[in-house]
């Protein structure tokens, strides 16, 4: 920098705030200050200067792997909400560090916070993780949870109306007069967990409607039809299903028309998110939507604020039911 400003014929503080991309410099100093450092072939280097200034300028994005088969996530679900992520920490010139190694214990991210390689955490999925979630944010780490919303948590988390969803998809059944449901998901998760309950909420009284539920232990497309499969070979045939995602809804579809099962003339479907194929499907799928558009601009800027000392407060976004042909 001292050749630089002397070759510019400016003060060294000079050529550090045009560097630095400061606004205090006029347009003209700035020009020449950057084409003397172009000339001479300098360069900002940004994990010092990241160090002096005690910030990574990166933030760590969290995949919920352990939910999928053999941690291969397939959902396009999950990179909706990464590219709403992505492009709001781009806006401000943060980096973003996709799934480092070692997050899948407490440790692993207080290690990377304290060793500054991630100014702060924005986590997609709580899966089963709550209970270590809540001991991270008891660590002082930052962190933004894509999930479920619960004031106790102890974190702040963006998600949808999950039980509202739900009970949504149980209303729907009624009003097509299904009697005989089906609940297809993990509800050790959270998320999916409340989904069924607000299924359960929607037929609270009526003693002519039963509902039972599927298991699946993994999000994967291939897990989710051979449960399906298994299901229909051993229980009676549900005049109405609500599965906890739309890719659960194309395998379910799938493995019930190998049975020679066809929605909706002999069952319902409720999937959940509205992810574009749903509606390109055959048939088209009746689902759950959540605003992806905008949550992960406000992932980011709910982990900006607490960054910024704020304690960010969790938001639950709105739900809506989309009929389609299911």
């Amino acid at each position: 920098m001292d050749d630089i400003a002397r070759l510019a014929s400016v003060s060294k503080p000079t050529v550090s705030r045009v560097l630095n991309g400061s606004t205090l410099v006029n347009a003209k100093t700035r020009e020449r200050v950057l084409e003397v450092a172009r000339a001479q072939g300098y360069s900002v280097n940004r994990n010092a200067q990241n160090l002096r200034q005690e910030r990574a300028n990166a933030i760590a994005v969290v995949l919920d792997f352990g939910s999928h088969r053999h941690g291969a996530i397939g959902d396009p679900f999950i990179f909706e909400l990464l590219a709403g992520v992505s492009e709001a920490l781009s806006v401000r010139d943060v980096g973003l560090l996709l799934s480092p190694a070692g997050l899948d214990t407490v440790e692993g991210f207080v290690d990377l916070y304290r060793s500054r390689g991630a100014d702060g955490f924005i986590v997609l999925g709580q899966g089963s993780r709550d209970a270590m979630l809540r001991e991270v944010a008891e660590r002082g780490v930052p962190m933004v949870v894509w999930g479920a919303v619960n004031d106790e948590a102890g974190y702040c988390a963006v998600g949808s109306d999950n039980f509202r969803g739900g009970k949504l998809a149980g209303e729907r059944f009624l009003s097509q007069e299904r009697r005989r449901w089906l609940f297809a998901g993990d509800v050790g998760h959270e998320e999916i967990n409340l989904r069924f309950r607000g299924l359960r909420a929607a037929a609270a009284g009526r003693e002519d409607v039963t509902i039972d539920s599927l298991m699946v232990g993994s999000m994967a497309f291939s897990e989710t039809f051979e449960c399906a499969r298994t299901y229909l070979e051993n229980h009676p045939t549900p005049d109405a299903v609500f599965a906890f995602s739309d890719t659960a809804a194309m395998a379910i579809i799938g493995a019930f028309s190998a049975k020679g099962y066809r929605a909706p003339d002999d069952y319902s479907l409720v999937g959940y998110n509205n992810i574009p194929p749903a509606a390109l499907f055959t048939p088209a799928i009746t689902t759950i939507e959540q605003q992806t558009l905008v949550a992960g601009a406000i992932l980011v800027e709910k982990l900006i604020q607490t960054l910024n000392g704020a304690r960010a407060k969790s938001v639950m976004l709105p739900t809506r039911l989309v009929v389609r042909d299911t």
